[in-house]
């Protein structure tokens, strides 16, 4: 065998674990039908079994449902995507109690300026509305 042929492509690199339409397809309409059936069989069986036994098999099909979702295409993405959020996450600083604290109050200091700011201008306008035309508000 050549060099060539025993270094992966990147195009190989990049598909790697990637599955074909049809196997995708296929996940897709398995864990959709898992799930519809624990939806509706939940309430078909409902005088035919105990709760115990139909929480148990309703859990089980939905568990087997995300299962077969979760290894589809998009599945992967997704997982991909939480594991890197989840990183993500870990990298925030977050404030401190009294950094919030502090935060918090010239937020709500700065409200009560605006607010007494903005009834000031409106009863300005109503001074000048009401000796204009006259009319009482």
């Amino acid at each position: 065998m050549s060099k060539e042929n025993q270094q992966n492509s990147p195009k190989q690199i990049e598909n790697k674990g990637v599955k074909s339409k049809g196997v995708n397809s296929a996940l897709w309409v398995l864990s959709i039908a898992c799930i519809a059936v624990a939806a509706i069989g939940n309430v078909y069986f409902a005088s035919h079994f105990s709760l115990i036994v139909r929480v148990l098999l309703l859990v089980a099909l939905l568990v087997v449902g995300v299962g077969l979702a979760a290894v589809t295409n998009q599945g992967q993405r997704a997982i991909g995507f939480m594991k890197d959020s989840r990183q993500e996450l870990r990298k925030i600083v977050w404030p401190t109690r009294p950094e919030t604290t502090q935060t918090t109050l010239i937020v709500g200091a700065i409200c009560l300026v605006v607010a007494l700011a903005l009834w000031g201008i409106d009863s300005l306008i109503v001074s000048i509305i009401t000796f204009l035309t006259n009319l009482r508000f």
